[in-house]
């Protein structure tokens, strides 16, 4: 009898890019990404937010924090996704609660509603000592390899 294996997940991907069996994102390893924990339609990660990051203010650019939070809704729908399928942030919103400083940082994403075509995430940004820096609504649009989907 002919044993055929289960087809790859977005969550097969991520797991692999955590050991170092394929290489990580250039931008997930620039915010110095690293996963803490991995479950189907929930993700949280630690970045390592360098000075190169300040703006003249000397805290971290809201384009970082955004970054970061998209760099964690993403992984968190491509959980629930097969491997070779995709979904790229269609809209972002941000709000900015307190500035971030060099250091490690937290971030959550999570899926709030999946339709054939949709995901509708959150996400959140915290310091080391759990205070909220900026939490994001994104939407992301479901391209399906099998249908030829690209964006």
């Amino acid at each position: 009898m002919l044993q055929t294996l289960a087809p790859r997940t977005g969550m097969d991907a991520l797991n692999d890019a955590v050991v170092g069996a394929i290489p990580m994102p250039p931008a997930a390893a620039l915010l110095g990404w690293q996963a803490i924990d991995i479950q189907p339609g929930h993700v949280r990660v630690q970045y390592t937010a360098r000075e190169e990051f300040y703006n003249p203010q000397g805290s971290i650019q809201g384009g970082f924090i955004t970054a970061m939070l998209d760099d964690a809704m993403g992984p968190a729908a491509y959980t629930l996704l097969p491997e070779a399928d995709f979904a790229p942030t269609l809209e972002i919103s941000v709000s900015f609660l307190r500035p971030a400083r060099a250091g490690r940082l937290f971030a959550e994403g999570w899926i709030v509603q999946q339709t054939r075509r949709f995901m509708r995430l959150e996400g959140q940004l915290t310091t080391e000592d759990g205070e909220l820096i900026a939490t994001a609504k994104a939407t992301a649009v479901i391209n399906r390899a099998s249908e030829g989907g690209t964006n």
